[in-house]
């Protein structure tokens, strides 16, 4: 199926994949994570946590959607926390993430994290410049003592371009059953845009050495689900793993690196 072009908010959402195509590999991803799930599960007791990060818009909620819907409940859970209490704002910063944190056992995916100071935190000053500072410097460590411990944690930011941002959130207005994703936020994302990028590359300058970060291109959403999912399936070690399925696309998931910045290939 050949990749549709559009200027105009509007229009349908675009892909490279036909719906048929790319429900046909999602559901044999599906698989693959179930066969995941259950080998750490009789054999193991690991424990897993994956974050997801990105603009306003950029996929994470469809992302994750895709990855936990056929998962046991009972040892899948997807952390989404809200905006922080007086207690948390008068707690040690990753308290409250640390009680989110997976059990033996258990697969955990933050939909947004304690990277929140480091992105719209930072843009739109709900924390101070100590406050940040004191972030940027501790995260690393932070980070250092939960691999230690035995987590696994994997690091996904999802990118998408200024177009396509705006694209979507223009689509949200529109849609009735998206009502709930609106918010005075998304309303300055676009207007922000180069703030979050400065916010975004120092973030990747700054907390990559500990635990990597892996760029996802989401412009095209099915391309970046499914992408998604391989990439994080080649990574685990499980029985029966069909390699040539889950061999990851490195133009759409990809290590970050400075050079990635200068070349485009993280959007700008």
């Amino acid at each position: 199926m050949k990749t549709k072009t559009h200027d105009h908010p509007d229009e349908p959402e675009i892909s490279s994949l036909a719906v048929d195509e790319y429900e046909r590999e999602l559901r044999l991803l599906q698989i693959e994570l179930v066969k995941l799930q259950r080998h750490f599960l009789c054999h193991c007791n690991e424990r897993i946590l994956v974050i997801f990060e990105g603009r306003d818009a950029s996929g994470k909620d469809g992302t994750i959607k895709r990855i936990v819907e056929h998962l046991s409940p009972r040892e899948t859970r997807v952390v989404a926390l809200g905006k922080p209490s007086d207690r948390d704002r008068g707690s040690w910063y990753f308290q409250r993430y640390v009680a989110e944190l997976p059990a033996p056992g258990e697969f955990t995916l933050f939909n947004r994290s304690w990277y929140n100071r480091a992105g719209v935190e930072r843009v739109m000053g709900f924390c101070t410049d100590a406050e940040y500072e004191e972030f940027m410097s501790s995260v690393t460590a932070f980070e250092g003592m939960l691999v230690r411990s035995g987590i696994r944690l994997i690091k996904y930011y999802l990118d998408i371009t200024k177009d396509e941002q705006q694209r979507r959130i223009a689509s949200r207005h529109r849609d009735p059953l998206k009502q709930w994703k609106v918010s005075p936020i998304d309303e300055q994302a676009v207007a922000l845009w180069k703030k979050y990028s400065r916010a975004r590359n120092a973030m990747f300058a700054r907390t990559s050495d500990e635990v990597p970060w892996n760029i996802v291109r989401a412009n095209d959403k099915r391309v970046a689900r499914l992408s998604v999912i391989k990439d994080l399936l080649m990574r685990q070690q499980y029985a029966g793993k069909d390699r040539k399925l889950i061999r990851p696309n490195l133009d759409i998931v990809f290590p970050y690196a400075e050079a990635h910045l200068l070349s485009g290939a993280i959007a700008k």
